[in-house]
């Protein structure tokens, strides 16, 4: 008997945000705080941001129709709602486009104490806690009300168990954040703390980066995900359109 899992499986990180340029221009400067005004999950995608959804959607509606993503599913983030709607015009859905499905479970990693910050302002408001950081690392740090890898683990198992239940033997699109990512190839590659640490050093995950995973059953049935594509930048390379990508911190906006 076939096990519950989708057919195939994209992960794509949201487009470069406004909070990304604000961010690096915090960092330039030398400055503690991020200067965005609205919430985290507030923050849309800058102009170059849209542009690189619009190549993501071109991208995958340029797959044939039969291997074309069938569901749509988002963070609750305005980047990447942004992001899959883009995704969505561009007719990249086998159906044609379609209302992206949005669940809180593929939000971003929440900061706590450091949103807004930069990594000089942690240490300088937050000496104890940054060093507190430095010894258990980020895998397991929690910021005070915010969350840690492990913890961003947990919610992405509830939402993988979501997939494989409604979506069984379908494509699927998930359109969400860097560490979401991260976490995401920690549970499918049934990974450990120091080789997802290792993968987050080598490389940064581009902004509509395309990570994919294809799920074939062996004799007995049974499957065993497999990673086809990693921080693929094929839409961005193919249409000239600039890549970024942003560096992991502690905190801010990405």
């Amino acid at each position: 008997m076939r096990q519950n899992w989708p057919e195939r499986l994209w992960l794509v990180r949201h487009g470069q945000s406004q909070g990304n340029v604000a961010r690096d221009a915090a960092d330039e400067a030398g400055l503690h705080e991020i200067a965005i005004e609205v919430r985290d999950v507030d923050v849309p995608l800058s102009p170059l941001g849209k542009q690189q959804a619009e190549a993501a959607g071109r991208w995958f509606a340029a797959l044939p129709r039969n291997e074309r993503p069938e569901i749509i599913l988002a963070s609750p983030y305005v980047r990447a709602k942004q992001t899959a709607e883009i995704i969505c015009k561009a007719g990249a859905l086998a159906g044609g486009p379609a209302r992206s499905i949005v669940d809180e479970r593929l939000r971003e990693r929440e900061f706590g104490i450091f949103d807004r910050l930069t990594t000089a302002g942690i240490r300088a408001r937050f000496p104890e806690e940054a060093a507190h950081r430095s010894r258990l690392g980020k895998f397991y740090h929690r910021p005070p009300g915010g969350e840690s890898w492990a913890d961003v683990i947990l919610r992405l198992r509830s939402m993988l168990n979501t997939i494989n239940l409604h979506y069984c033997d379908r494509r699927v699109l998930v359109v969400c954040h860097q560490v979401v990512v991260l976490c995401f190839r920690y549970i499918l590659e049934e990974l450990d703390e120091e080789q997802i640490l290792a993968i987050d050093r080598q490389s940064e995950i581009l902004n509509c980066g395309i990570c994919q995973y294809d799920f074939e059953p062996d004799a007995r049935g049974l499957c065993i995900p497999t990673l086809s594509v990693w921080n693929q930048g094929a839409p961005m390379e193919a249409e000239g359109t600039p890549k970024t990508a942003e560096p992991e911190a502690v905190a801010g906006s990405r």
